[in-house]
């Protein structure tokens, strides 16, 4: 049985994963899940701090960064009241 966090984690990454239509989201994408500017988590990310995983996709300064989907819901449920 799950409890209510696991259940609205999940109710959450069904509903990212059926507005998004894929497993991961770009920058931009998650400073407005966030409701924060992009160079805000362009700080957050520098800093290491305040984020769920991400993945920065090669080892340019300005390489594409993704978060999967289910971290981020990970991430929402445990550190932001959603429900």
């Amino acid at each position: 049985m799950q409890n209510n966090a696991d259940l609205h984690r999940d109710n959450l990454y069904k509903y990212l994963n059926k507005k998004y239509k894929r497993a991961v989201i770009s920058k931009a994408e998650m400073a407005d899940e966030l409701g924060i500017s992009s160079s805000t988590l362009d700080l957050y990310i520098a800093k290491g701090t305040g984020l769920p995983n991400y993945k920065k996709l090669g080892k340019a300064k300005n390489a594409k960064v993704v978060f999967n989907l289910f971290d981020v819901a990970d991430f929402l449920t445990n550190t932001i009241k959603t429900y």
